[in-house]
């Protein structure tokens, strides 16, 4: 009988932490939001005793979803116990997850701790934990270069005092597919009490293998995998969560498992998620990728045309991509739209369908035919919209060879009370505009990024832009759509301009 394996989703917590990939609160509960669409089992929210945001995003979404297990990151120490069970009890189904270190590199070098004391310390953590819930998971870091009976050991003392479910990660992305495969074997067969927990693995992709090690635990017994949206993460990232569930649905007659994830969402969630960070997955990123399912040989064509088998192991629509082939115009009404909102799987509040209908009629003003990408670009962005302090109003440019760009921007802010014009001049029409755009806010922040990607094909394409910006140590990743690419860059500054303001201001009042 097939056995059902748990998606334990950490893009929230070990995903975020990774650089450039930092979401704000408003962004976090979106991201959340579309993981319980998703249908993960746990929802790893973050680390709440790093700061008063994580601890504030990790209750947020405690408070938000409801179907999913929500799960907050704590070190083996009381403080750090309390601080996660403070944030996670609001949840419909809390879980406190408690690590700490087990290879000799780590004990001698990070922790300085001999391994008795390890013992002692897992034995006290999670039973201390134990008293505030009881959904308990225990991580023994770098367990994949810990010594294998030590390592069975530090389990069964975690069992013992009550925890429910045990991880073993690669933390460091060094170990390989037959290497976890015998780890999971051996302890499931020295261990007391194993059968009655739920055995997990959290890999790392620093050798490029980390969807292979969790496969490979799955065979050795392993009922939970960790991963994340896209496979971000620390260093090289983390296991995807995309291609885990789709070899599972793929190959099931060799790992006679399944998950209760909701395939179809899987596209979805990767759009938003880079819509959020401004990250996009590689063009040849399995599952997920530009290329995933495209064909350019001629040979390829011909096989897929025949029948779509010979090179398609799976199909677009099996992790929700549209196949484009209803379109949407400008005489399109409301009905339509929501109709096709339905058919796309995309779930929004009132507030949010009016604004995305809205944009989908602007939008259809600029183009002859608005299609599902179109609509998927429109919606995501107006889920994470933030709603800041400046609002871009005007815009007009001027270029021309050997002579430079000029740029007029009006900016608007206090609810249109207050306004700006203002003209600057730059090497090319959009560094005159962001010009303008720093001189209006009286902000100067570092340009680390700037992408430009079209949504769909064709001279008439949305141009979808994401600037990642920094000042001092706060980053932050701005977003815009157009059919004119330098509205587009504008949109996206002022909404990056707009997260630094909101980000300074927040630490003014924390502090």
């Amino acid at each position: 009988m097939a056995k059902e394996i748990k998606i334990f989703d950490t893009t929230l917590r070990d995903g975020e932490q990774s650089p450039g990939c930092s979401m704000n609160l408003m962004e976090k509960i979106e991201m959340a939001k579309q993981l319980e669409r998703l249908n993960v089992d746990v929802i790893e929210a973050g680390f709440a005793i790093a700061s008063p945001g994580d601890f504030e995003s990790v209750r947020t979404i405690a408070e938000t979803v409801t179907r999913p297990t929500v799960a907050s990151l704590a070190r083996a120490v009381k403080e750090d116990i309390d601080a996660a069970w403070d944030a996670v009890k609001v949840a419909k189904h809390p879980r406190i997850h408690v690590f700490l270190a087990t290879s000799p590199l780590h004990m001698q070098y990070k922790l300085r701790m001999s391994p008795d004391q390890v013992i002692q310390r897992v034995a006290e953590m999670v039973r201390y934990a134990k008293n505030f819930c009881d959904d308990i998971e225990f991580s023994a870091e770098d367990a994949t270069r810990s010594e294998k009976f030590f390592l069975s050991e530090v389990v069964e003392t975690a069992i013992a005092n009550g925890a429910t479910t045990i991880n073993i990660p690669d933390t460091v992305g060094y170990t390989t597919p037959e290497e976890m495969y015998d780890l999971m074997v051996h302890l499931n067969q020295t261990v007391k009490g194993v059968d009655n927990i739920i055995l997990s693995t959290h890999c790392h992709n620093d050798l490029g293998m980390a969807v292979g090690n969790s496969l490979a635990a799955i065979r050795g017994g392993a009922r939970q995998v960790e991963c994340t949206v896209n496979g971000i993460g620390e260093r090289a990232g983390n296991a995807a969560l995309e291609e885990i569930v789709m070899a599972l649905k793929t190959r099931q007659d060799i790992y006679d498992a399944y998950t209760k994830v909701d395939s179809t969402q899987i596209y979805r969630s990767s759009k938003l998620l880079t819509s959020i960070i401004g990250i996009r997955p590689n063009p040849t990123k399995p599952v997920v990728g530009r290329n995933a399912f495209a064909h350019e040989s001629g040979v390829h064509q011909h096989g897929v045309m025949a029948n779509k088998a010979t090179y398609e192991i799976m199909t677009p629509q099996d992790i929700g991509i549209p196949n484009n082939e209803m379109v949407l115009g400008k005489h399109s009404g409301r009905h339509a739209f929501m109709e096709r909102l339905g058919y796309l799987g995309i779930e929004l509040d009132k507030k949010q369908t009016d604004e995305a209908f809205q944009k989908f009629k602007a939008l259809a003003d600029k183009k002859k035919i608005v299609t599902d990408r179109d609509i998927e670009s429109i919606v995501g962005r107006n889920m994470v919209r933030f709603d800041g302090k400046y609002h871009f109003k005007y815009f007009a440019v001027n270029s021309a060879t050997e002579v430079g760009a000029t740029a007029t921007v009006t900016l608007e802010w206090d609810g249109g009370k207050s306004s700006r014009r203002l003209a600057c001049i730059g090497e090319g029409m959009v560094e005159a505009a962001f010009g303008a755009i720093d001189q209006i806010t009286g902000m100067s922040p570092e340009l680390i990024e700037y992408n430009v990607q079209a949504v769909t094909e064709g001279i008439d394409s949305q141009g979808e832009v994401t600037c990642r910006m920094c000042i001092n140590d706060i980053n932050v990743t701005g977003s815009g759509a157009s059919t004119d690419i330098i509205e587009a860059s504008m949109m996206a500054y002022i909404d990056g301009i707009n997260k630094l303001v909101y980000e300074i201001e927040k630490r003014g009042a924390d502090s």
